[in-house]
């Protein structure tokens, strides 16, 4: 059994956000990394991806950034992280994104953070891993995330007991805090179950 050492982070890469989304996404990464958790994130400098990276390496955080080639080409890779991974693939992040966390948090984005999101839920419904998928849900973001789940569920399509796969979180701290209360997960689900 381990307790967590890393959390990765999905979230939107546009900067036509409210600043508040940017200062909640700086917020947890500078907390995460006071806790001595490893930021893993989709390898992007601008956007929330920016300001999570940011905010961990303020704060003495290690960082590691998974970015396909084709978005390092277009120069959105962040060059200040501790690591920055490129791969070949969306697919290959997202693996290599999920072999290097023990826990995962969306943040507010767009289609890509759902992809990411709904991806790591799937995996943790069948059974292929066991680590913890959390929703922070900044100023209702997320809101209607839940009210699907619920329809899903009351429409028999999402069982009960996966009903609470996503957990939520309202900010940062209490993300982390929640954090620390999960139970230790096993080592099952490495990729090469996948």
């Amino acid at each position: 059994m381990k307790k967590f050492s890393s959390l990765c982070v999905y979230c939107g890469a546009s900067q036509n956000v409210d600043g508040g989304y940017l200062d909640t996404a700086r917020k947890l990464g500078g907390l995460a990394a006071q806790r001595g958790l490893t930021i893993v994130f989709g390898g992007g400098r601008v956007g929330m991806m920016g300001a999570v990276a940011d905010g961990a390496l303020e704060a003495g955080g290690e960082v590691i950034g998974i970015i396909p080639k084709h978005l390092e080409e277009v120069e959105v890779g962040h060059q200040g992280v501790t690591r920055l991974e490129v791969v070949n693939s969306m697919h290959e992040r997202k693996m290599r994104m999920f072999d290097l966390s023990d826990a995962f948090c969306s943040l507010p984005g767009g289609l890509g953070t759902l992809d990411e999101t709904f991806e790591i839920l799937t995996w943790r419904q069948l059974g292929l891993h066991d680590k913890p998928v959390f929703a922070m849900d900044i100023n209702g973001f997320w809101e209607p995330l839940r009210s699907l789940l619920s329809h899903q569920s009351g429409e028999g399509f999402v069982r009960p007991e996966h009903k609470g796969i996503l957990q939520f979180a309202k900010g940062p701290e209490d993300l982390l805090q929640q954090l620390e209360e999960q139970p230790p997960i096993s080592l099952k689900g490495q990729s090469e179950r996948f």
